[in-house]
């Protein structure tokens, strides 16, 4: 019997005992040891009532999650801030009724869901379960699931949603986040990430329904029982490497190659997948690095599960390829959308590409490869490459000189699957698009970056490279001497305290008076100022950030002339979700500073982008060091705002 509040009546004269003094957390308590059924998160904030730990419940309770640049995603736990059975419950009952309303066949279109393979024991929450219970809520409506039977890449999804024509996808997973992390990742029917406004629409639907349905949207039991669930695994994985031979262009050469390659998934899902596109690809498979290939939560044989942070994260894969001697290294992230590369060295030691090198040589292969199967120079006119704004610019280069269309989105893969579908429907195609945060995606099969079919694709191109007697590093040396040096700076400091962040840009948006931005960093002068998050742009007639266009800064007679070069204009739209800054400098560097839609990161970036020909590559570093130093330091004030710089 429910008393007059709708909550259980032991239930409540429990809380009535244990009163916090706050109104709306006693209420949100009440809610959720009313509405929660994990007896692991229960009791988590059953013990968090009784030690009287009212901010850390006020933390959890007291606010919701919001979609970011890779959908919902926290640490996994109690709490309506944070990942966990409930929560999933009530994000799918909000994307369900928003699909009703959006979607006249959504009943017979249905929805696909897959999983990576992280989990929380004391939290009783898994990704696995987390994907049982976002189809049961569906199946509870009598709305087909396409749930995959075993973990997969989060590529998969999006590719299953466009190959069986669902209304829309869920992807358990928090990437490369740490251990404690947990994401759900939603995509539209046009197989892409959703933006807004469906972004906005969904959380509305939400808050609309917060109480689950019925018992039946805890029935992980229901994807076992019911017709309307199937499994897309074995259809999918096929369709997939099929489509991935599109992309191998070598392969006789590939499968006579006598090149090793050493391969780690980082405790994560894309062993197998990795094993399996090689082998499309016509090389034997790559070397496993045995630590690292079976999935692990704990992520045990790492500090932190992002391979981006280079070669600190890569020691195990590097000390097998000296044994093995394999002269390249691949590194997927744990759900396996991201790839990191490196190289042996010809004179000692090993080279960590960056995102934005590695997206020089994938673009530099793309385009060859493209060129070999279109003899007409009038063909380029249909194609494009994509990059998010604060990625490197080396693709407007190749454009400029190729005669290509290039085209720059938001930060977020999110922005780019979107603008390859709209490419798609006129008639233009998109052969590489990328992220600097070692986010890659060759082709447009896929409309997320996808870190095995990208892993095929660097195989084939060392393979063809050495058959020339080039390795990556002398190959990307060419690039920079053909089409201009381009040196970028990609880092970030760590923040935890959100009010932090929010009085750093704050300071940075009235560094000069109010609403007066800096004038200058590290004593060069900044010639313009763009800032997304309020629509501002110095560069516009209108001081109106809605179109994204970057202005040749006239260059001080120096020794050396450096451009930033992009296309005249582009249309981005201002976003308030985060925060976004960018800078250009009299001398020709761009920097840009923002808020990680993911982590609590500020991250920042710079880059010097040197005309073709130009080879005085040091004095550019330096120049490009003394400016990412001052941006740091004079913007941030990392040890004012006690920032944790990051781990190199």
């Amino acid at each position: 019997m429910e008393d007059d509040n709708g909550l259980d009546g032991d239930l409540n004269a429990n809380v009535r005992c244990q009163r916090t003094g706050d109104p709306k957390l006693d209420k949100a308590v009440q809610h959720w040891l009313a509405w929660d059924r994990n007896q692991w998160t229960r009791a988590q904030v059953e013990s968090l009532v009784g030690a009287g730990r009212v901010d850390d419940l006020r933390r959890r309770l007291c606010s919701r999650m919001s979609f970011g640049t890779a959908g919902l995603r926290a640490p996994m736990g109690a709490g309506f801030s944070r990942i966990n059975d409930l929560t999933v419950i009530q994000s799918t009952q909000g994307l369900y009724s928003y699909l009703c309303r959006y979607f006249a066949d959504f009943s017979s279109r249905g929805v696909v869901v897959g999983f990576d393979t992280r989990g929380q024991e004391e939290s009783g929450c898994s990704s696995h379960r987390l994907a049982k219970l976002t189809a049961a809520v569906l199946l509870s409506r009598d709305v087909p699931v396409h749930l995959f039977s075993s973990f997969i890449p989060t590529p998969y999804v999006p590719y299953a949603v466009k190959k069986l024509g669902a209304a829309a996808g869920v992807m358990i997973t928090a990437s490369h986040n740490p251990k404690e992390d947990n994401g759900y990742k939603v995509y539209w029917c046009n197989g892409a990430q959703i933006t807004s406004p469906h972004d906005k629409e969904i959380l509305r639907c939400i808050e609309e329904q917060l109480e689950p349905w019925s018992a039946s949207c805890w029935d992980v039991g229901l994807v076992d029982r019911c017709s309307l669930r199937t499994d897309p695994l074995t259809q999918i994985n096929s369709c997939y490497m099929d489509e991935l031979a599109s992309l191998c262009f070598h392969r006789d050469l590939n499968s006579s190659s006598p090149l090793k390659f050493v391969h780690s998934s980082f405790h994560g899902v894309g062993h197998a997948f990795v094993q399996q596109a090689f082998r499309v690809f016509g090389f034997p498979p790559p070397i496993a690095v045995p630590e690292q290939k079976d999935p692990d939560p704990n992520f045990s044989s790492v500090r932190c599960p992002n391979p981006e942070e280079g070669e600190s994260v890569l020691e195990l894969s590097l000390l097998l390829a000296e044994q093995e001697n394999a002269r390249v290294v691949l590194a997927t992230d744990p759900d396996a959308d991201r790839l990191a590369v490196a190289e042996k060295s010809d004179g000692c030691g090993w080279k960590v590409f960056t995102g934005n090198e590695l997206a020089a040589l994938l673009g530099w292969w793309m385009f060859f490869t493209w060129k070999e199967n279109h003899s007409e120079p009038a063909d380029a006119r249909s194609i494009y490459m994509l990059a998010t704004t604060v990625s490197s610019k080396i693709l407007q280069a190749f454009a400029r000189i190729e005669g290509f269309h290039f085209e720059e989105t938001l930060p977020g893969f999110k922005w780019v699957g979107n603008r390859i579908h709209e490419l798609s429907q006129t008639g233009s195609r998109v052969i590489f698009s990328f992220e600097e945060s070692i986010g890659f995606l060759c082709g447009d099969t896929v409309l997320d970056k996808d870190g095995v079919s990208s892993a095929a694709v660097v195989a084939e191109m060392a393979a063809y490279l050495h058959n020339k007697h080039l390795s990556l590093s002398q190959q990307l040396h060419n690039i920079y001497q053909t089409y201009g040096y381009h040196v970028s700076k990609t880092s970030y400091v760590v923040c935890n305290d959100p009010p932090t962040i929010q009085r750093i840009f704050s300071r940075i948006r009235n560094f000069d008076g109010s609403g007066s931005y800096p004038k200058t960093c590290g004593g060069v002068q900044i010639v313009h100022v763009r800032d997304v998050t309020t629509g501002y742009d110095s560069s516009q007639p209108d001081l109106r950030s809605v179109r994204c266009r970057f202005v040749l800064p006239r260059v001080p007679p120096v020794q050396f002339r450096c451009v930033q070069v992009c296309s005249p204009v582009q249309v981005l739209p201002v976003s308030r979700s985060s925060h976004m800054i960018t800078f250009t400098l009299q001398n020709g560097i761009v920097a840009t500073l923002r808020t990680s839609g993911t982590e609590p990161k500020i991250k920042y970036y710079t880059e010097f982008c040197a005309v073709p020909g130009q080879s005085e590559v040091s004095t550019l570093e330096e120049e490009l060091r003394k400016v990412t130093a001052a941006l740091v330091d004079e913007f941030l004030e990392p040890e004012k705002n006690n920032l944790i710089r990051r781990l190199v």
